[in-house]
């Protein structure tokens, strides 16, 4: 009798359990929803003419702890201008290997060209392809973010003891 009431207890415990709503998800054809806050891949930012809002000051490279970003910069030229500053960054390198998505180097944008975007499937078959060079980050979505030109960045933290 031990036996068929185990077997009863577990049939029972299945039946409950098979009408309930399924607490996982069909991931790689249904995607959950990130926080707002989540911080992916990178991208670089351009305005609406096209230039590039990044003005190659690097401090984007100081402020990363984990030294995944290089940037070189060099002198704009003024009948072919690659960013409205003096300067651009001709060079601009981000190392998914070893970047730990913290978001400081995106903090310490002056012109906010440098974002973290929502993308998180970064898994590839090469190292090389997840070190990221600057023409896989600016312009990666045409229909993406533009900034307008002659708008600057809000402040992002209050003054301390105003």
């Amino acid at each position: 009798m031990n036996g068929i009431a185990a077997i009863a207890k577990g049939m029972a415990t299945t039946l409950k359990v098979l009408f309930r709503k399924p607490v996982t998800i069909d991931y790689p054809y249904v995607k959950r929803q990130r926080a707002p806050r989540f911080r992916g891949r990178h991208e670089l930012r351009v305005y609406e003419n096209g230039l590039e809002m990044c003005v190659g000051c690097e401090l984007c490279q100081v402020a990363c702890p984990a030294a995944a970003i290089t940037v070189v910069a060099a002198e704009n030229d003024p009948d072919n201008p690659h960013s409205p500053g003096e300067r651009y960054g001709y060079k601009y390198q981000v190392d998914l290997l070893r970047c730990i998505f913290c978001g400081m180097c995106e903090e310490a944008c002056p012109t906010e060209c440098l974002h973290l975007t929502q993308e998180f499937e970064l898994a590839d078959f090469t190292r090389e392809s997840l070190i990221l060079q600057k023409e896989q980050l600016v312009n990666r979505n045409p229909s993406g973010y533009k900034v307008p030109l002659n708008v600057y960045p809000p402040f992002r933290r209050k003054a301390v003891n105003t």
